[in-house]
């Protein structure tokens, strides 16, 4: 039985004159789940303002570029990893970290600072505590490992949350402008390298299961979906890819996160217009009697794609042999538009690219605005004298002190850090006469009640945290967790 919805099946046949193979359907569903295509909110997300002075890359590549001074660039990225931090925390929250790092990475920047944005149930429930705990012990264990200092963060708690936190994370990156790269193919005939760890069978249909709602049993029917990461190759592999990209071999790059190396090559192929012939016996496992399907839709981590000339294949494997990591020339972009895939001689795959990245069919729920609810309770009688009420006020777990979060954090690796966590926004020294301001945080409850000036409000918060350490606000991110968009209420 197909999990793809029965409509996605019939514009999927009716456009290959054929129905999809079984590793063909694993593609799309997916590439063109949510979380890879954005079918419900792509006509929204265009509205926003996204060009300026300052932006160099905006919207649609894996982190925005943005002129920081003469030819130093920043690179921004905000993403998410909540499904697999409920289901696995420690290892949900650590591969969060490791994907959206490299992420900057794959631009060609050198990740400089991270910020992280919690939300989680109230910690009276002991899954609470224990996601939560966890959760800040994966974003430390990875961060600290990778040398990358966490230099702010925001930590919620309502009862909103309870068996569904929120856990993103933002990087920020250094590059030369002329060091930037993009996940944009540019030549048929160049080869595509995949370097970093071998693939195995962990986070198998990553980018599908994070668009489903969880279940009771999530945490233990879902772990499969669930990334293991490996700090120690992660470092590794940004020396390799940055200095591959300092050298000239690299002509694009794109990380593997979300559908595997799927997503990343079908993505990149399609962004420059080229078709990509993958051979799978090329890639280095760790398991045996992987399928084509495991293969392409795996999640496994610190993996990155490069399309580099073949005549500088050679330096660019000798380059990963060098930091011990595995790497391998695995495919040929072409100009004949297809993703053509093939094992043991045989095809498994042949789409057209840009239907399998980009031709999902969007949809659009009817919005419906929830009523209004009058508070018919009485406001309870306030016994206590004014010293217990602000004694409970500040006992509040969205009052409370955080530096049992961020003391766990080294936010001082790389000696850039002047303002540390604790402080309205962390600056950090890019040169003498340099600093750059980072902010992050929302009011969860405001946005719910209002979603509009809720949303307005976070834009105006953050943008008063940086003018409080005298910093002018250049650019924004955002990292927009919702639930299931064909819900009237919540696509509302």
């Amino acid at each position: 039985m197909s999990l793809l919805p029965q409509t996605d099946i019939d514009v999927i046949t009716k456009r290959l004159n054929r129905p999809p193979n079984p590793v063909e359907e694993g593609c799309f569903l997916n590439l063109w789940s949510e979380h890879c295509s954005y079918r419900s909110s792509a006509k929204h997300l265009r509205t926003f303002p996204t060009e300026g002075d300052c932006v160099i890359i905006g919207p649609g590549d894996d982190a925005a570029i943005v002129r920081l001074k003469d030819d130093l660039v920043l690179a921004i990225g905000m993403e998410s990893h909540n499904h697999p931090s409920y289901v696995d925390p420690y290892n949900g929250a650590a591969t969060g970290v490791g994907g959206i790092v490299r992420d900057i990475l794959s631009m060609g920047a050198h990740p400089i600072a991270l910020m992280d944005l919690l939300y989680f149930g109230m910690p009276d429930q002991p899954k609470n505590v224990y996601l939560f705990e966890h959760v800040i012990e994966g974003i430390a264990g990875y961060g600290n490992c990778i040398g990358i200092p966490v230099v702010r963060g925001e930590t919620c708690f309502d009862s909103a949350y309870s068996g569904n936190p929120l856990v993103n994370v933002v990087c920020v990156g250094l590059a030369h402008q002329k060091d930037v790269v993009t996940a944009t193919a540019q030549v048929a005939g160049n080869a595509l390298i995949l370097m970093g760890s071998t693939t195995g069978r962990d986070g198998l249909g990553g980018a599908s299961f994070a668009s489903r709602d969880l279940s009771e049993e999530s945490e233990s029917e879902d772990r499969s979906s669930v990334q293991i990461g490996d700090p120690f190759t992660e470092k590794l592999l940004i020396e390799a890819v940055l200095e591959a990209i300092e050298a000239g071999y690299v002509f694009a790059c794109r990380d593997l996160g979300a559908a595997g190396l799927v997503g990343a090559s079908a993505e990149m192929g399609a962004k420059g217009d080229l078709g990509l012939h993958l051979n799978l016996d090329k890639v280095r496992l760790r398991e045996s009697g992987m399928t084509p399907y495991e293969i392409l839709i795996a999640e496994s981590q610190e993996r990155m794609v490069l399309e580099v000339d073949p005549a500088d294949a050679g330096a660019v494997l000798a380059i990963a042999e060098k930091y011990d990591l595995n790497a391998s020339v695995i495919g040929e972009f072409t100009d004949d538009g297809q993703y053509m895939v093939e094992l043991e001689g045989e095809v498994v795959v042949d789409l057209p690219i840009t239907f399998l990245s980009g031709g999902a069919p969007a949809f659009e729920s009817e919005p419906e605005m929830p009523e209004e609810r009058a508070v018919e309770e009485e406001i309870p009688e306030i016994k206590d004298d004014s010293k217990t009420r602000v004694l409970k006020l500040l006992a509040s777990p969205n009052i409370a002190s955080r530096e049992w979060i961020y003391r766990q954090y080294d936010h001082e690796v790389q000696i850039r850090t002047v303002m540390k966590p604790g402080d309205d926004a962390g600056v950090l020294r890019i040169d003498d006469e340099t600093a750059l301001a980072l902010s992050c945080g929302c009011n969860p409850a405001h946005i719910t009640l209002d979603p509009y000036n809720g949303a307005a409000g976070s834009v105006l918060e953050n943008a008063m945290n940086l003018a409080c350490k005298g910093a002018s606000p250049v650019a924004l991110v955002n990292c927009l967790n919702f639930g299931d968009p064909e819900d009237p209420l919540i696509y509302w």
